[in-house]
């Protein structure tokens, strides 16, 4: 028996996605970004589906650790990179890579002896987000620290972040950009600073490395175009199902405080999802949903576990008929981002633990 509500997670789009990502940056390597559980898609299924990249990346070190256990044997780069001594052996003992973004950071490593040396490691330059990384003339002397140091075993590449890369013609996307290649031909050293918005409409800054994530999950990083529209496919598809209907008559209010009330018959359908399992209560009184091929509207206020839709239009429908709350041809997640106010990630990031995740290959 099905039980929902379910995330349908469809990992021949996930492989689809990264061969176009390799088509739109064929020189370089990819480093698909799978932090925050895979964007909520699952960490095991989704790196399986992507173990053609050439590394992976994450936040966090426990997120590390998670992908050495599920046997990952690619370079995994922990991008807030470690703040303790025990952490930072945590780091060597599996294999992990370490972004460097503070003076702090960079003694640490120098202070204590690990078993094994790092490998493959980044220094972030601040370039402009003002978020983490070195100022440009800090990163001499951080590079002569890290590249004297016997707990690493090369010298790191160098990398940022751009800050509005998905406004593409935003005069700090090209001052960013110029920053790190000046850093990087002063240093001569790989450089990685594409994110998906930068690796459609950003070619120059390609390099040696780029860091894709959004775009691995079938979401443009553009509001003014679609998925379909950059040649990706989605991988969710979040469903759930009608639990009761109820028929309400004029003047009769639906759910907390009533926030919705009945101007003439309205027959409501009650769906078992709600911000317990991550679907946005910014979404009440303005969200979509998509049943019997039709698009109807969320009635009043999103709940811990249910929310309200108008089945009036929609004939013959009864308990238990599905209905698809993002990720199919007729509502985009970034469809209901713009209903909720939000972005995509925040809604793909917020699907909970109890939510089912079930995989598929097309």
């Amino acid at each position: 028996m099905q039980s929902y509500p379910v995330a349908s997670i469809d990992l021949s789009a996930l492989k689809h996605n990264l061969s176009r990502i390799k088509e739109l940056a064929p020189t370089s390597r990819v480093m698909s970004v799978v932090k925050a559980n895979a964007y909520g898609h699952g960490y095991a299924q989704v790196v399986q589906a992507l173990i053609d990249s050439d590394a992976f990346a994450v936040a966090r070190l426990s997120e590390g650790i998670r992908l050495r256990e599920l046997g990952i044997k690619q370079p995994i780069v922990i991008l807030e990179g470690v703040m303790s001594s025990d952490a930072l052996q945590l780091t060597a003992d599996y294999s992990l890579s370490l972004v460097f973004h503070n003076l702090t950071q960079i003694e640490l490593v120098n202070s204590i002896q690990l078993n094994t040396p790092l490998k493959f490691c980044w220094l972030m330059v601040e370039t402009g987000m003002h978020r983490l990384g070195l100022a440009v003339d800090k990163i001499g002397e951080a590079m002569q620290l890290l590249s004297a140091s016997s707990n690493l075993t090369d010298k790191p590449g160098l990398m940022s972040h751009f800050a509005s890369a998905e406004l593409t013609n935003d005069p700090r996307n090209q001052k960013q950009l110029e920053l790190l290649k000046q850093c990087a031909d002063k240093y001569n050293t790989p450089i990685s600073m594409a994110n998906s918005a930068a690796i459609i409409s950003i070619s120059d800054s390609h390099g040696d490395w780029i860091r894709p994530g959004l775009m691995l999950y079938g979401v443009s990083p553009f509001d003014n175009r679609t998925a379909s529209d950059l040649g990706l496919k989605p991988v969710m598809q979040l469903k759930s199902v009608v639990i009761a209907v109820q028929e309400l008559q004029t003047g009769d209010q639906v759910g907390y405080g009533g926030d919705w009330t009945a101007s003439q018959y309205t027959r409501v359908g009650i769906v078992s999802i709600g911000y317990g399992d991550g679907y946005n209560r910014q979404l009440s009184d303005v969200g979509s949903v998509i049943i019997g091929h039709k698009s109807v509207p969320v009635l009043g206020r999103v709940s811990m576990d249910m929310i309200a839709i108008d089945l009036t239009d929609i004939s013959g429908s009864s308990l238990g008929d599905e209905v698809c709350l993002w990720g199919n041809d007729m509502l985009a997640v970034e469809d209901v981002a713009q209903q909720a106010g939000t972005i995509p990630y925040e809604l793909l990031c917020q699907i909970s633990e109890r939510v089912v995740r079930e995989y598929h290959h097309g």
